[in-house]
């Protein structure tokens, strides 16, 4: 009988040692803090705001052509022919379009740009957070910086090492 009884316990307590082990480590981690801090995303975000500023450039220049199609048009519509107000309006509205097509695509153009430079930034930052979980154990990496996780103790917090593995100070 007593037999039976230490057979027993010694497979209830593998039992609970095996449920044990098989739970897995989170950890968290402010992606968007990690990425402000890297050197590459700096740069990124300065090759991005002068795209931007040169698109700025080419609008304004539209801008200006369209301001002088309008003054040339209101100083002189009243010595034109109605054939030739006609083309000069269409001439003005040509130029509109090309301002909204230009607006348009500008927005379209400076995301496509944003990606392309953040996505080497990011790469960089999702395998230094995968090596790091895998050096420390953690099976789930929460991303904390939406303010959604509540409690979260300190020391499963990966942003030192994760830091380190960069080499950001």
């Amino acid at each position: 009988m007593k037999k039976y009884v230490i057979i027993a316990l010694v497979a209830f307590s593998a039992m609970v040692s095996v449920k044990a082990s098989a739970q897995s480590k989170i950890a968290h981690i402010n992606a968007s803090e990690l990425l402000q801090l890297m050197p590459e995303a700096k740069g990124a975000s300065e090759q991005l705001e002068q795209f931007a500023a040169g698109l700025d450039k080419e609008q304004r220049a539209l801008v200006e052509e369209y301001n002088k199609q309008m003054s040339a048009f209101d100083s002189t519509a009243a010595k034109l022919t109605e054939a030739t107000k006609q083309a000069k309006i269409k001439e003005i509205q040509s130029t509109q379009a090309r301002i909204r097509e230009f607006n348009a695509g500008a927005d379209q153009k400076i995301n496509t740009k944003k990606q392309e430079l953040l996505k080497p930034v990011l790469d960089k930052a999702r395998k230094a957070i995968d090596d790091v979980a895998k050096e420390k154990g953690y099976g789930y990496v929460i991303d904390n910086s939406e303010g959604i996780l509540l409690v979260y103790p300190a020391a499963d917090d990966l942003m030192a090492p994760v830091k380190a593995k960069l080499g950001i100070k």
